[in-house]
């Protein structure tokens, strides 16, 4: 009765996938901007098959060409037989589930709400490619901010103002400044109230570019209330994807704000 049940166990066993000892993935697709990013920062290039056609719209310089991009055809992701596939949570909807039903392997990263949800978004990219969780990044250490810390606009195209109650509102307040918008979420901006109350700093978070949804900063109005001292830049690209860039963005912020005080 014991060897029955000792050959049983060693039967079922066999047909369970093993525990701990799974191989990481050796060939990753990404299908998102954000995904490509943490690929190009953490994973060995010998692991990923392509990267999403996102990062030629908006490319980095950080990441060389050298990196291999898909087209984004369901057609060519077959070819190329990934056995691990990323996305964010509002990236490529209907392929990704095309993908799925054909028995790929598709994880969704869905992207942190807060600053504590930066490092657990991490962990689990490092664990999905088969890296150590450890190897994610801290945020800085917490500096002391003034009782009325200085008001910074987040100024993006459009005329579209970052208020409270977004990822971005964290990064600002982390870094010491308080925001000029108490309105919650993302609002289109009255010229007039900016011109009779401005803020002590701007913060323009848009792409360089000559567009007319640019338009709205180069206001002689604007420019007349705020200084151009006053006027602050910072990457584009640290703002849109987060990760460990978002606390390069907190000590530049902290330290803009230490030159504005000063």
């Amino acid at each position: 009765m014991k060897r029955y049940l000792a050959t049983a166990l060693v039967a079922v066993l066999a047909l369970l996938p093993s525990i701990g000892t799974s191989s990481p993935p050796t060939k990753i697709l990404s299908l998102d901007l954000c995904s490509d990013w943490l690929l190009a920062k953490y994973a060995d290039r010998s692991q990923v098959v392509a990267l999403s056609p996102l990062l030629k719209q908006y490319p980095v310089k950080w990441i060389a060409d050298e990196w291999p991009i898909h087209d984004g055809s369901l057609e060519q992701i077959l070819q190329l037989k990934p056995d691990l596939i990323l996305s964010g949570e509002f990236n490529a909807l209907i392929l990704r589930q095309r993908l799925i039903s054909l028995g790929f392997r598709v994880e969704i990263l869905a992207l942190p709400r807060t600053l504590p949800e930066v490092v657990e978004y991490e962990q689990r990219f490092l664990s999905l490619v088969g890296l150590p969780i450890t190897q994610a990044s801290q945020p800085p250490p917490t500096t002391e901010s003034p009782r009325q810390p200085a008001r910074l606009l987040l100024l993006g195209a459009n005329g579209i103002g970052t208020g409270q109650q977004t990822f971005e509102n964290d990064v600002i307040k982390r870094a010491g400044w308080g925001n000029y918008l108490e309105t919650d979420g993302y609002s289109t901006l009255d010229l007039e109230q900016l011109v009779s109350d401005p803020p002590d700093a701007v913060m323009w978070s848009a792409p360089k570019s000559p567009a007319l949804a640019n338009q709205f900063a180069k206001h002689p109005a604007l420019r007349h209330a705020i200084p151009g001292e006053r006027w602050l830049s910072s990457s584009y690209w640290h703002w849109q994807c987060p990760g460990p860039w978002t606390w390069q963005l907190i000590k530049q912020l902290q330290e803009q704000r230490t030159e504005w005080s000063g």
